[in-house]
């Protein structure tokens, strides 16, 4: 579970999905988280199950649970 600070005003948050197995499952995943507020890029990774997520603040695990659920995946937690 590490928040780590990159850039000024940034976040850098790593998630553990699984379920993921193709780029278009990273796609999925990548559009959802997207769309929560402050989200500036998403990178998901179907081979891992890693999704990193650099926002404007930390982003609240509910929010990126639900979008993780509507694309159709389960969220662990955060690495």
């Amino acid at each position: 579970m590490t928040v780590q600070t990159d850039t000024q005003g940034s976040v850098t948050t790593v998630y553990k999905v699984t379920g993921m197995s193709c780029g278009h499952c990273e796609g999925a995943v990548s559009g959802e988280i997207s769309d929560i507020a402050g989200v500036g890029s998403v990178q998901a990774v179907a081979a891992t199950g890693e999704v990193t997520v650099v926002s404007e603040a930390p982003l609240d695990d509910a929010a990126v649970r639900a979008a993780v659920d509507e694309a159709g995946f389960e969220l662990v937690g955060r690495i």
